[in-house]
C-alpha cells in the first residue's frame, strides 16, 4: 500500500518534470550543486555569530557543520542497511535529469545534510534559518524531480538529519559552550568573537 503511494508520487512529480522544460536545467543545477549554498548560509551563519556577545550562539554556529557531517556520517550505514535502489532501476523510462548512481537511494544523502544543516542554522540565527528551512525543502524536492530519489528517500532523509543535529547538539552543548569560552582568551579569539563581543559565562 505505502510502496503503492509512493511510487505514484514519483510518478506524479517525474511526470510533471517531463512538462516543464524550462525548470529542469535549474533544478537540476540546484539538486547537484544546492550543496554550495548550504556551505555558504553555514559561513555566513558563523560569520554572524562572531559578533553576538553570547558564546553559546558560537558554539551553535560551530555546531552546525559538525553536525550535518555527523548525520551524514550516520546515515551512510543506515542507507546500506535498508539497500534501497534507485527510481530509474524501478522505473527504467522515468526522465532522470542527473548522473545515474551507484549507492542506495534511501534516506537521501543530499536530504540529510539540508536537514541537519537547517536546524543547526535555526539554532543559531532564526530568520537564516528559515530561509535555510525552505532550501532544505526544496533541495529535497529537487531530488525528485531530477528522478534521483523517491520522496519517501528525502522525507526522511531531512528528518533524520533535523533529528541527529538536534539532539547532539543538546548532549554537546555545554561542553561546546565552555570550549568557545576558553578559545576567546587565545590567540584564535577573531575566528569566534569579534573584538566587540564580550563573553558570557
Amino acid at each position: 500500500m505505502w510502496q503503492h503511494t509512493q511510487d505514484s508520487w514519483f510518478l506524479a512529480v517525474n511526470g510533471f518534470a517531463r512538462t516543464t522544460p524550462a525548470l529542469q536545467a535549474p533544478m537540476r543545477l540546484y539538486a547537484e550543486y544546492g550543496v554550495v549554498l548550504f556551505a555558504a548560509v553555514l559561513l555566513l551563519s558563523w560569520w554572524w555569530a562572531r559578533a553576538h556577545p553570547d558564546t553559546e550562539t558560537m558554539a551553535k554556529a560551530l555546531w552546525a557543520p559538525a553536525g550535518a557531517l555527523l548525520a551524514i556520517g550516520l546515515n551512510q550505514p543506515l542507507s546500506n542497511l535498508v539497500g534501497e535502489a534507485r527510481p530509474y532501476t524501478e522505473f527504467p523510462h522515468a526522465l532522470v535529469l542527473v548522473a545515474h548512481s551507484q549507492d542506495y537511494s534511501f534516506p537521501s544523502d543530499h536530504a540529510v545534510m539540508a536537514g541537519a544543516v537547517a536546524v543547526g542554522v535555526l539554532l543559531t540565527h532564526r530568520r537564516l534559518g528559515a530561509l535555510t528551512v525552505v532550501a532544505a525543502l526544496l533541495l529535497a524536492f529537487a531530488r525528485v524531480y531530477v528522478g534521483a530519489h523517491f520522496p519517501l528517500d528525502v522525507i526522511v532523509g531531512l528528518l533524520f538529519g533535523a533529528a541527529v543535529s538536534l539532539t547532539g547538539y543538546l548532549a554537546v552543548r555545554r561542553p561546546l559552550a565552555s570550549a568557545v569560552a576558553g578559545l576567546t582568551r587565545t590567540p584564535v579569539r577573531p575566528l569566534v568573537a569579534t573584538s566587540r563581543a564580550g563573553v558570557v559565562r
